[in-house]
């Protein structure tokens, strides 16, 4: 097979040409001006968009956490009505019906008002008292007032049968308006 000779000039003007290497093959695209800065601009965004990814975890956040304090804040409500209830069962005196209504009548607390806060008589139960100042401690509820807490009897045979409710009132310092648990229990 005969070969023919190999044209040098020819050889290097098709180095030059773009996709065939040789000294100009690095040579910038035409419109290699018109996109710089491109990558910095889609550095840019993506920054923007992960910041504003980051902000909604930022406040997704602070609404567990605040949701977290109102469960704790209603589980403690909850807490101290059921312990007022249990005190009130176990120290109601039972020897005949007149005295259990009467004994009843005793853990009445500011029972004027249908919202907080309450107004009315103060119990003059120590049970009632030591249980009040617990509620509204500083380790207590949050915001929770002596005039906040409300211990109703119905000891009426036909519409309560020694029916006590119990309402504890507390206001959180993001709350708007007070918040209040109603736990209601049958003492016989």
């Amino acid at each position: 097979m005969l070969t023919k000779p190999l044209d040098i000039e020819q050889a290097s003007a098709n180095m030059g040409k773009a996709g065939q290497g040789g000294p100009n093959a690095f040579r910038r695209h035409p419109n290699m001006k018109a996109s710089r800065g491109v990558f910095l601009l889609e550095a840019l965004i993506a920054i923007l968009i992960f910041s504003l990814g980051l902000l909604g975890l930022v406040a997704m956040s602070a609404v567990a956490i605040s949701a977290q304090s109102d469960a704790q804040y209603r589980a403690e409500a909850a807490k101290f009505a059921n312990e007022i209830l249990s005190e009130i069962w176990v120290n109601v005196d039972r020897t005949t019906a007149p005295t259990v209504v009467t004994s009843l009548g005793t853990f009445v607390h500011r029972a004027g008002g249908t919202a907080c806060p309450f107004t009315g008589a103060v119990s003059a139960s120590p049970l009632v008292t030591s249980w009040e100042s617990r509620v509204t401690a500083t380790s207590g509820l949050p915001g929770a007032l002596a005039s906040g807490q409300q211990i109703l009897v119905d000891t009426n045979a036909t519409t309560g049968f020694n029916k006590v409710t119990v309402t504890v009132c507390w206001q959180a310092p993001q709350d708007r308006a007070p918040r209040r648990h109603i736990a209601i229990g049958y003492v016989n």
